[in-house]
């Protein structure tokens, strides 16, 4: 699908999806590792990329909605919500949406149905420092 929407010559230089299953995890992981302590300050990193984390993080929603109920329990499933539980350790929740003039979700679903991810902040701005 990606390489289709190339010019020609470009399309032998792209070997893998650029928004695999596999990118989108490395994402997440990014993200939660980004806000624990004991990241590295010095790495930019700016409120929209906050914002594509947690799209990437609404395509796992995705994915994992599209796999069997018992994918849940599978290594994926278990990825993620351990992914999950660390990002909520480094974040509080954020019910009055005080970062939504910068980060709002992106996807089709109705913004009054969010993932919980879109609920809440870091503890530590990681832009901020």
């Amino acid at each position: 699908m990606e390489r289709s929407r190339v010019a020609p010559h470009l399309r032998e230089k792209i070997t893998s999806p650029a928004y695999s299953v596999t990118d989108r995890f490395a994402s997440w992981e990014r993200q939660v590792r980004r806000m624990e302590p004991g990241w590295s300050s010095d790495e930019f990193y700016p409120i929209s990329a906050y914002d594509n984390d947690l799209d990437s993080r609404d395509a796992l929603d995705e994915v994992m909605r599209a796999l069997p109920a018992e994918a849940g329990e599978c290594a994926l499933g278990q990825l993620l919500a351990r992914l999950d539980a660390r990002f909520r350790a480094v974040t509080v929740p954020d019910p009055e949406r005080s970062l939504r003039p910068w980060v709002r979700p992106t996807n089709e679903r109705p913004e009054a149905e969010p993932g919980e991810w879109w609920k809440r902040k870091p503890a530590r701005l990681p832009w901020a420092e």
